[in-house]
């Protein structure tokens, strides 16, 4: 995890150009879209560019192209739609360019599963890493921050977090993200969705990270419930988070290539290069999870759990990792082990197939006591909910 910066001022910031993460500043010449029409073997061609700050509701039309040239925000009281159908190509310039919806903005993104939603990369030769991703700032509580102070976020310095659980950013449904997760930094890197304080009155299903330079899904606190997630090929942890995340995750699918990726799922229960400023930690419910490591010498992990995390956890398969489920002490004041006498922290049905150690528990826990049902998981049931709208599952 990476360090935040207290926030206690008001949205106003999101005007401030982005100083401290190497994220290019931006630049605003008006709030409206650039249309460049050519000619181009008798037919007309009308791309549309968009960046910089939009004060106004935007709504896209899935008949044109479009472009993300930099970093593009909805500031609060906007409202972006975008229709089913509808691709969104990005420069490939990094993390300089990325789609911020703001705390007070929303985004309608709802597309169906023979019209998905996609944002990729404009390069002829895409790849991960070459655009910055998709990012949702709510006012859902973090761990990080009291009361109704903000953190900001680690690319664009973009304020997020308060007191409101039922905060609304909108719909995500039927969306992928492509070719994210460029660097601004060695610390700061951008995933394919980072939901930031996210309330759980926002609409998240069917969504796909694939083939990222970071990681696939992300939650900064919050307390938004996602359904029918799907990540792969995600060059760091495929699922993560951190600051006291205590929404659902039902339905979950991770392919991890041949020597790609590191934790399947990577919980921290606190942001442990900030602080735990309400002494509260993550405790998210996760149901139906399927994990499959394609590497012949997987040394990683399918769930990483430190930092005190909490978590119910039922119905999981785990294929083809070094350890199934490893729970750390890494933080002495808050060890995640205890959780698990607790019983804050359970496994209920979980299968291990071609799993090196099923689990590894620091503090002296024996394993049935984190893990009930072992060889009852069946995961979830992606051919039923992932067909026809993702890509590289087969």
């Amino acid at each position: 995890m990476k360090n935040k910066f207290l926030f206690l001022g008001i949205a106003a910031a999101l005007f401030i150009a982005c100083e401290a993460d190497d994220t290019a500043d931006i630049v605003i010449n008006d709030n409206s879209v650039t249309n460049n029409t050519t000619q181009t073997g008798g037919s007309t061609e009308t791309e549309v560019r968009l960046s910089g700050i939009y004060t106004e509701d935007l709504t896209l039309d899935a008949s044109k192209d479009y472009i993300l040239t930099g970093a593009t925000i909805m500031a609060s009281g906007t409202t972006l739609t975008i229709p089913a159908g509808t691709t969104i190509k990005a420069q490939a310039a990094g993390t300089s360019v990325y789609l911020a919806i703001a705390q007070g903005a929303q985004i309608i993104a709802d597309g169906t599963a023979s019209n998905p939603i996609v944002f990729t990369s404009a390069a002829s030769n895409p790849s991960a890493g070459d655009w910055g991703g998709l990012i949702l700032l709510g006012r859902a509580p973090l761990n990080s921050v009291t009361g109704t102070a903000t953190s900001t976020s680690e690319i664009g310095n973009l304020p997020y977090g308060g007191n409101q659980s039922d905060d609304d950013s909108g719909i995500l449904r039927y969306v992928r993200v492509e070719y994210s997760g460029g660097a601004a930094d060695g610390q700061s890197e951008n995933n394919g969705f980072s939901f930031y304080g996210v309330g759980n009155g926002t609409i998240v299903e069917y969504i796909q990270a694939f083939e990222g330079d970071d990681d696939g899904v992300e939650f900064f606190g919050g307390t938004v419930d996602v359904r029918y997630v799907v990540v792969i090929n995600a060059a760091d942890d495929s699922i993560d988070w951190t600051e006291g995340y205590s929404g659902t995750i039902t339905d979950a699918y991770v392919i991890q290539g041949d020597g790609i990726g590191d934790e399947a799922f990577e919980c921290d229960g606190f942001n442990t290069d900030y602080t735990n400023a309400t002494g509260t930690f993550s405790n998210p419910t996760v149901t139906n999870v399927t994990i499959i490591s394609e590497s012949a010498a997987d040394s990683t992990r399918g769930f990483l759990l430190r930092a005190g995390t909490q978590g119910t956890f039922s119905n999981v398969e785990i294929i083809g990792k070094a350890t199934g489920i490893s729970v750390d002490d890494d933080d002495n004041g808050t060890p995640t082990s205890q959780n698990i006498t607790d019983d804050t922290l359970t496994f209920t049905d979980v299968t291990f197939t071609n799993v090196g150690a099923n689990t590894q528990i620091d503090g002296g826990v024996a394993e049935a006591d984190l893990v009930t049902g072992i060889g009852n998981g069946t995961g979830t049931d992606f051919a039923t909910w992932g067909a026809g709208w993702t890509v590289g599952t087969n």
